[in-house]
């Protein structure tokens, strides 16, 4: 959109108020909220903030920043406040006061990738499916972990009683420029997943935030709490947010198929998952970054576990669905929602370009179930397995530099000091598991 649509919009369509949104380091969103005077002025790239109260972003000594409204990304919310008058928000690049991107802004960081892509002959466009939980509240207002039904996957009403919540956020979604492929229940009770068509990596971030933001928003609306947490109960599947990629040509094909090739995969598609297969554990630090995600990546609960590639084979952390042509893609199964999708779309990215650059091919697919297979197995055909904890992971991210020149330093460094705070602080807990398992036997 053109400055002049906005404003036209902003006018017509009766916005007192605009968002000026933007996350932190750790994915969650953070806005600047102005008023309709401040409209121009904002537009203007001049809206001021104080970075040193976000997380990750500068000091207090060197707090001044300013929000770069990207206008593409103009939407008015779709739902009114009591008096008639509406919200619209802009999603923004974070720069500094002398006007250069500032270098721990997620947003800024994934066009870094972008932009290196692009220098290939290259872009990429991916497509999340991203999953979540509906829990009930109580009298206070408080969420319970209780979901609201006893549904499995593609289960129906009555069993589905989150179909209702469900439909309400598609059609938000919709509303807001979406093209919602599918919606439906998922494996454990409460559990749901949302599908929207795949674009271009920076507006495919940016609709995850959306996505997150609307989802929350609806499920408040009826009552319920929405939650991104990866393994909210234990002995059910947990959330992930499989995220399907590809590259496309400046001449709009699709770089990853070639019908000559064995599995129809071209040489530059088998260099890219291999770059994913060598970087992933390293990369699950961001596309899988707290504590609780690594109680989702177990084995019995159709989560990948182990770093290899398959066509139609759900078990390994690669799969390349049969469609080939312009839907040729590789599905990266092991990120959750929980991530910061700038971030997280950007290391995988990174690690494929790598797996470009070095020639990191891929190998033969795993067509056989890994859940099955011994470990004796595994190791002959050299199938890894990623870290079993958040701070294994860490400690790769540290020791990978391709990675970690992905998130230039100023996130490296604080991205991995509040990571390991936050395993400090969780492993000196005492937790109600182990009460119940020594207190009386010790």
């Amino acid at each position: 959109m053109k400055r002049s649509d906005i404003i036209k919009a902003v006018d017509t369509e009766n916005v007192r108020f605009i968002r000026l949104q933007f996350t932190d380091m750790m994915g969650i969103n953070k806005n600047v909220e102005i008023p309709r005077s401040q409209l121009e002025k904002a537009l203007d790239n001049q809206i001021m903030f104080d970075g040193s109260s976000i997380q990750g972003f500068t000091r207090i000594e060197e707090s001044d920043m300013l929000l770069f409204p990207d206008l593409s990304t103009f939407q008015v919310n779709p739902w009114a406040n009591p008096d008639g008058s509406r919200v619209a928000r802009l999603i923004c690049d974070v720069h500094l006061p002398d006007g250069s991107p500032f270098e721990g802004c997620p947003r800024c960081i994934l066009k870094r990738q972008t932009e290196r892509a692009a220098k290939l002959g290259y872009e990429m466009v991916c497509g999340p499916e991203a999953e979540f939980f509906l829990f009930h509240k109580d009298e206070y207002g408080n969420t319970l972990v209780e979901t609201h039904d006893v549904g499995g996957y593609f289960d129906l009403t009555p069993v589905d009683r989150g179909e209702d919540c469900r439909r309400d956020i598609v059609m938000v979604l919709e509303s807001m420029g979406f093209e919602v492929e599918a919606a439906h229940h998922e494996v454990a009770p409460g559990q749901h997943e949302i599908d929207f068509k795949y674009s271009e990596a920076v507006d495919c971030a940016d609709k995850v935030t959306t996505f997150r933001f609307v989802v929350k928003k609806v499920a408040m609306d009826h009552g319920l709490h929405a939650s991104f947490m990866p393994k909210p109960i234990f002995g059910v599947n947990g959330s992930g947010m499989h995220v399907h990629q590809s590259l496309i040509t400046k001449k709009g094909k699709n770089a990853f198929h070639d019908p000559k090739a064995e599995w129809e995969l071209s040489e530059l598609a088998m260099q890219y998952i291999g770059g994913i297969l060598t970087h992933a554990p390293a990369f699950v630090a961001i596309t899988n970054p707290l504590v609780n995600s690594y109680k989702r990546l177990v084995p019995g609960y159709e989560a990948p576990i182990n770093v290899a590639w398959a066509e139609q084979n759900r078990s390994p952390l690669v799969r390349v669905p049969a469609k080939r042509g312009m839907s040729t893609r590789c599905e990266v199964r092991v990120p959750d929602p929980s991530c910061n999708p700038y971030l997280a779309i950007a290391t995988m990215l990174a690690a494929g370009l790598d797996g470009i650059e070095n020639n990191l091919n891929a190998g033969a697919p795993v067509n056989k179930n890994i859940f099955e297979m011994s470990d004796r197995e595994k190791r002959r055909l050299k199938i890894k397995q990623l870290p079993a904890d958040l701070s294994e992971a860490l400690d790769n991210l540290e020791k990978d530099k391709v990675m970690r020149e992905a998130l230039g330093p100023h996130v490296a460094e604080a991205y991995l000091a509040s990571k390991r705070q936050e395993w400090a602080d969780y492993i000196s807990h005492v937790h109600p598991w182990e009460r119940d398992r020594y207190l009386e036997e010790y």
